[in-house]
């Protein structure tokens, strides 16, 4: 064999281990990250009532991601629909991949909220979901109260942790997207 080939061949092994070490370092499960316990608010605090539609709410957090996440070269947006849509990119070989991730939002007990990854969209790759998740999580600096939980396939937003002058904090009450009804609650600190 000559030279010619065995240098070939060694170059493509090469670059198939390599292929091979990313493949398998973007895919291996993710840890777990904890939600923040349950926090009860204080009863005396007064409560304003706000009724959103999606599309209120999609220019609130559109504005609030945006400035957040003020300089970051990789865009985030989020449209509402009957499911949340996150819109991103993904450097994959080199390559910016459009990604389109399709969320069912849950209201927890405390009035944060859970998105329930149902369905993800990379161009025409077929990537597994929590891959695509720890991917985000690891490349996009998101801001601090949007937390990626990649193995439990979701991503929860800490409404509590927004910041809103006045020192005010905001709850979701109801989130029904197919009926458009969207309940929000303001919590005015009463200290």
């Amino acid at each position: 064999m000559n030279k010619w080939k065995i240098g070939f061949f060694l170059l493509a092994g090469g670059v198939a281990a390599a292929v091979s070490a990313v493949i398998i370092l973007i895919s291996s499960t993710p840890e777990s990250v904890p939600l923040p316990d349950m926090e009860r608010r204080n009863m005396s605090d007064n409560v304003l009532t706000v009724r959103a539609t999606k599309e209120n709410l999609e220019g609130i957090a559109n504005t609030y991601i945006r400035k957040a996440m003020k300089g970051e070269p990789i865009p985030v947006t989020m449209a509402v629909g009957d499911e949340v849509l996150l819109f991103s990119e993904m450097m994959l070989f080199s390559y910016t991949v459009p990604v389109i991730m399709h969320f069912d939002p849950i209201v927890r007990e405390d009035g944060n909220l859970i998105l329930k990854l149902s369905k993800i969209e990379i161009g025409v790759l077929n990537i597994p979901p929590a891959t695509v998740l720890k991917v985000l999580k690891d490349s996009v600096k998101l801001p601090p109260w949007m937390t990626v939980r990649p193995k439990e396939e979701e991503l929860f937003i800490d409404l509590s942790e927004i910041p809103v002058s006045g020192n005010l904090q905001v709850r979701a009450k109801t989130f029904n997207l197919v009926e458009d009804e969207i309940i929000l609650e303001l919590i005015i600190p009463q200290n």
